[in-house]
């Protein structure tokens, strides 16, 4: 089962959102080469959640509840 996904993390720039191991940003255990993964928060704001399709990543409930 998959960690819960958090809508606004206090500190995203901390962890790398890329898997569900949810690494810190300064020791990647996924040994890709790659770099930190950004929140979605990071890229478009507190509300990244309400547009597009996130059905996969967070529960419609769980917006809902946001919304209200």
């Amino acid at each position: 089962m998959a960690k819960k996904f958090p809508l606004n993390p206090p500190h995203p720039e901390r962890i790398c959102w890329g898997c569900d191991r949810y690494c810190p940003a300064d020791s990647l255990a996924c040994g890709n080469g790659a770099g930190r993964t950004q929140h979605p928060a990071e890229m478009m704001g507190d509300d990244w959640y309400l547009y597009g399709d996130w059905g996969d990543l967070i529960t419609t409930d769980k917006v809902a509840k946001i919304r209200e």
